[in-house]
């Protein structure tokens, strides 16, 4: 294992970094549509106030696993500076775009230049030892969660106090202010080439890795997408719910909203612990637990009429969401060689948009049929699906073991 300083030191910087460049995204995250309201017709506004969050995660899609692949060639430090770079160039055309059509072009140009998670996660995982590697994604987590929530607080205050412009221009000094410490103070890493010290592990591992690509590794990014689909289901109808359901107060609203991105993080670390000693077929057997769990929760979600019950159930739900992604991350990466982590990364993160805009679209299409008061139900049904598929994954995996 190469390891170029101090561990905690680059688990401790990765965390920051990432904690302010998604902060710096997400300033402008929930007040683009009043940001457009003023530039758009009504007819329109309902077209862009979606592309407007579509489309960065378009661009991600169509180009992580590309950029992955060049990670695994030149080295994800190159990766990283590439994608904060990218995020503050278009957050600087931002800041200056009046047109509906430019700030579109803009948002999706911000999703092929940037993605900025994935090289990340695969320098890390590049440069600790294997048996931290899930508690790693479980911090950048965490950092990815408080920065999103950070970030739209800042941006409201930002907004409140001087323009829409401060905010994309703030975002552009602080994703510039990113790169410059990455170049200059981050370890270099080195391109994953199968060197003379890793022909025989490459060897057996190829056998492993072929047979384990095409079942597992599937298997882990089928779980994946299934379980981000899940998640993201609420995330378009879930105020017009909470409002209509509890007639709660937008404050309220917030709220909960907020403590189910607290759940993930205060819980993320602990789980990474619980996990990361286990092989495969055992962090699927617990994942069944995980995701019976998330099902319990949401059937739960559908039924309470009492608006403290839900928040409580919300939170919870956060906190076992908190065991998802990063953990199946770290079992997708250790699953793969080492030569090709940016890329397996780059495709999880590919797969991870995809699986948030199915999410978003279903979520809206509940609110035309079967309506918005089965909002968690139709959540729980994905729930159910998913952990049928888990668990005949885990038993598979258990065969084979045994075998």
């Amino acid at each position: 294992m190469r390891v170029t300083g101090s561990v905690i030191f680059i688990v401790q910087f990765l965390f920051i970094v990432q904690l302010l460049s998604m902060g710096a995204m997400e300033m402008s995250g929930p007040f683009w549509p009043l940001h457009l309201e003023s530039m758009a017709s009504t007819e329109l506004l309902s077209i862009v106030g979606t592309g407007v969050y579509i489309a960065p995660m378009l661009g991600v899609m169509l180009t992580s696993t590309f950029w992955g692949r060049i990670g695994d060639k030149t080295g994800n430090k190159v990766m990283m500076i590439r994608a904060l770079m990218g995020l503050a160039l278009t957050q600087l055309g931002l800041a200056f775009a009046n047109d509906v059509w430019v700030i579109l072009l803009l948002r999706f140009l911000q999703g092929t230049c940037a993605g900025y998670i994935a090289p990340a996660q695969a320098y890390g995982i590049a440069m600790i030892p294997v048996a931290q590697r899930t508690r790693l994604l479980a911090w950048l987590q965490v950092s990815t969660n408080a920065g999103s929530l950070a970030g739209a607080i800042a941006g409201g205050v930002i907004l409140d106090l001087l323009s829409f412009f401060w905010i994309n221009f703030g975002a552009f000094i602080i994703c510039t202010l990113c790169a410059l410490l990455v170049f200059f103070i981050l370890p270099n890493d080195l391109p994953r080439h199968a060197s003379s010290n890793c022909v025989t592990s490459s060897t057996n591992k190829a056998k492993a890795i072929s047979s384990i690509n095409h079942s597992v590794i599937v298997g882990l990014l089928t779980i994946l997408g299934l379980l981000l689909v899940s998640r993201m289901i609420t995330q378009t109808p879930f105020s017009l719910y909470v409002s209509s359901v509890f007639n709660a107060p937008n404050w309220l609203t917030g709220v909960a909203y907020g403590l189910q991105a607290t759940g993930v993080i205060v819980s993320a670390s602990l789980w990474a612990r619980w996990f990361e000693a286990h092989n495969i077929s055992h962090a699927l057997y617990r994942m069944v637990g995980i995701i019976a769990g998330c099902f319990i929760l949401t059937l739960l979600l559908a039924a309470v009429r009492e608006i403290s019950w839900f928040i409580g159930l919300y939170f919870l739900w956060g906190i076992l969401l908190g065991a998802t992604t990063p953990v199946l991350t770290a079992l997708i990466s250790r699953s793969t060689a080492e030569s090709k982590q940016g890329y397996i990364l780059g495709l999880v993160q590919s797969i991870s948009q995809f699986a948030s805009m199915v999410g978003i679209a279903l979520g809206g299409g509940i609110l035309v049929w079967p309506g918005l008061t089965t909002l968690f139900l139709c959540v729980a049904v994905m729930y159910c699906i998913t952990l049928i598929i888990t668990l005949k994954m885990s038993y598979s995996s258990k065969n084979t073991n045994q075998k």
